[in-house]
């Protein structure tokens, strides 16, 4: 409910955060002397008091000295804990909540209510009491995934993005450089991020919904259109439409979408009452780039070309696989419950055309669905993929490209489309036990399992071993690459084009689906992309016989 607009109250300033950090201060209330720890006490309490008052005098709609009652109570109840032991870092939003938390509480006890009674008012206590969840239902992936995230990334966000203070400020809160600030900061919304993510496919309602888990995400990362699919998929899910929403409001309202996820009660009046939001176009005009913050123009800048991630370094080169489509492929019955769907599938429900003249065989214009390639994909003059078949290459029957390795051959590297030549990393070969093995490093194998339903290089596991299932394929009767960790998938392209991913899908029987072999070295004229081919490939099958 709407709170009334407050002003300001006249309680202590925040305090600078130069000197001790939080976590230093917290750790000192338990064990020391009682004068220390009363210095520790009022260091923390000048540092946060004000925003914390602030906020209980919006939860109560009311700015009498309940509301220092209401803070007071907080903070003792989180130095209680901490000198339990808990963690002193990201005070500020703990803090904040345990405000709102206590007055609900408050609220519900009818002795306390009855001698104070600005917990009765329906913008205030009473109307938290009354309320299902103090959280919107639509911000339940960001709340996870922030509750999820390391404590000084839980810091540097909020005082950054909510708060809207310059990057020194929780610096000095974490007791580090404005350098390392910076790369944990960038570290801690990617991570965030990713939690979103995977808090969308933990919590889905529907085995649906997972499927569309990575294609719902990198598209909005990158700030392209949805495919039709998914968005029809959204026009009928209020779940993933919110999912996609929160996503969205990562880089372009991650102040608003934390508050909202964190606080939710009384979350807009806490927004409008920082002091430093309402000059961050300002500052950010006169100071340009600051500490990743985003820019006056709504994107976000990155303040370092390196970027701190889980297990790499600093410096250490990024996986292209977190840009990339993918696709999310959880269990056995999301996968029964979407056998029928085409993503690529036409509109119009005709076949799709086959793409000629200047965009050349293997690509089509943007927004087409996949081509029917001119070649025969049966014509005589190679062999079938079968087990035990030698190295070749393997090309998609529908669009005529060669599937291969992304860049350098490593464990973790994604697997692409690109056009046909006699490269190494397009050279390939199934095994006896269905191992398919990459020619540029015979140590890796093609993994459908490893990264949610996007297909990459993966060390080759032995027989009976955890991972068996996970490198190993059939070859379905008209040339599908088939799971062996899954009943109703294949492989196939995410989209018709030179680079594209590829991915694991719900088995629909279309071209897209169907892998034909091709051993012999790239000629002129062969498997071009200038629009003719000759017909050197067949469809492959398990028995090696010609389709």
């Amino acid at each position: 409910m709407p709170t009334p607009h407050l002003a300001r109250p006249p309680y202590p300033p925040p305090g600078g955060a130069q000197g001790e950090p939080d976590e230093s201060l917290a750790a000192r209330l338990g064990g020391s002397s009682d004068a220390e720890a009363a210095r520790c006490v009022a260091l923390l309490m000048a540092r946060h008091w004000q925003p914390v008052h602030e906020y209980a005098a919006i939860c109560l709609a009311s700015a009498t000295p309940t509301a220092a009652m209401v803070a007071s109570a907080a903070f003792h109840q989180v130095f209680e804990r901490l000198t339990l032991g808990e963690p002193g870092t990201a005070l500020r939003p703990r803090l904040l909540v345990t405000v709102r938390d206590t007055v609900r509480l408050w609220a519900t006890e009818e002795q306390v209510s009855g001698v104070l009674p600005e917990l009765r008012k329906p913008a205030g206590g009473r109307g938290m009491r009354t309320a299902a969840s103090l959280v919107p239902e639509n911000r339940r992936l960001a709340q996870r995934a922030f509750e999820g995230l390391f404590p000084a990334g839980q810091c540097l966000l909020w005082h950054t993005e909510v708060e809207a203070e310059p990057l020194d400020v929780p610096a000095g809160l974490l007791g580090v450089d404005l350098e390392t600030a910076a790369l944990t900061l960038e570290q801690a919304r990617e991570k965030f991020r990713e939690g979103c993510v995977r808090a969308h496919q933990e919590l889905a309602p529907a085995d649906g919904c997972r499927l569309y888990n990575r294609l719902l995400d990198a598209p909005i990362r990158r700030g392209g259109d949805l495919l039709p699919d998914v968005q029809r998929h959204l026009d009928d899910c209020r779940y993933c439409r919110d999912a996609a929403a929160q996503l969205g409001l990562v880089d372009k309202g991650l102040g608003e979408l934390l508050a909202e996820a964190v606080l939710g009660w009384g979350a807009a009046r806490y927004l409008e009452t920082r002091p430093d939001r309402a000059q961050r176009t300002s500052r950010a005009r006169g100071s340009g780039r600051r500490g990743g913050r985003r820019s006056a123009g709504g994107g976000r800048s990155r303040p370092l070309s390196r970027v701190m991630v889980s297990g790499r370094l600093p410096g250490a080169p990024r996986s292209s696989r977190a840009l990339r489509t993918g696709i999310g492929v959880a269990s056995a019955g999301l996968l029964a419950t979407v056998l029928g769907i085409s993503l690529w599938s036409s509109d119009s429900g005709t076949a799709p055309a086959a793409s000629t003249g200047a965009i050349g065989a293997g690509v089509t214009a943007p927004g087409t669905a996949f081509p029917t390639p001119s070649a025969d994909p049966a014509a005589p003059g190679t062999t079938g993929l079968s087990p035990g078949t030698g190295q070749t290459r393997l090309r998609n029957v529908s669009i005529g490209l060669c599937l291969a390795v992304r860049g350098e051959p490593r464990a973790g590297a994604a697997a692409e489309l690109a056009e046909c030549s006699s490269e190494q990393d397009q050279q390939w070969s199934l095994e006896d036990d269905g191992l398919l093995r990459s020619a540029a490093d015979p140590g890796l194998c093609l993994d459908s399992h490893a990264d949610a339903g996007v297909v990459v290089l993966g060390t080759c596991a032995e027989s009976g071993s955890e991972r068996t299932s996970d490198v190993r394929y059939d070859v379905g009767p008209q040339g599908e690459l088939l799971p062996r960790w899954e009943e109703g998938v294949a492989l196939a392209p995410s989209s018709p084009q030179v680079g594209t991913d590829v991915i694991v899908k719900a088995r629909d029987g279309s071209t897209a689906q169907r892998w034909a072999v091709d051993s012999s070295p790239e000629s002129p004229g062969s498997l071009s992309i200038a629009g003719t081919r000759t017909p050197s490939a067949r469809q492959a099958d398990l028995s090696g016989d010609a389709t």
